[in-house]
């Protein structure tokens, strides 16, 4: 029996969302998460970008066929998580709450593109926004 596939794509170009993707745990019995960065896989990106999600602005997580943008990837993963570690711990405990993940991803994301920025890093664009290549 092979084990669901659950996909998060993000920009492995940025720390924190790197550190995230390569702490975070889910249960074993949920299925393999399989890390994709944007900036390398452009038939994942395209999906994505056909539904009009910004990659820059939030990570995506595709499970079911379903794609999960932002928040809601964030709150999705921390239910899908293990509870081994304190960072997956502590995931678990912030994220859970559909409120909070609504509340506290918005903050967060503004902390990365500040941090983007002061790291001189280009986004990606998969929307082909005018005037959009840095943060």
């Amino acid at each position: 029996m092979t084990k669901k596939q659950i996909l998060l794509i993000y920009d492995k170009e940025c720390p924190a969302c790197h550190f995230y993707c390569q702490i975070v745990r889910i249960r074993q019995s949920v299925g393999e998460l399989v890390l994709i960065d944007a900036r390398v896989n452009p038939e994942v990106l395209k999906e994505v970008t056909e539904e009009g999600l910004d990659i820059d602005q939030g990570m995506v997580l595709k499970m079911d066929g379903h794609l999960y943008y932002g928040a809601d990837a964030i709150h999705l993963l921390s239910l899908l998580s293990s509870r081994s570690g304190v960072f997956n711990r502590l995931n678990y405990r912030l994220f859970s709450s559909k409120k909070v993940a609504t509340i506290l991803y918005p903050i967060l994301r503004s902390l990365r593109n500040l941090l983007l920025k002061i790291l001189g890093k280009t986004k990606i664009n998969n929307l082909k926004r005018a005037d959009n290549d840095r943060f």
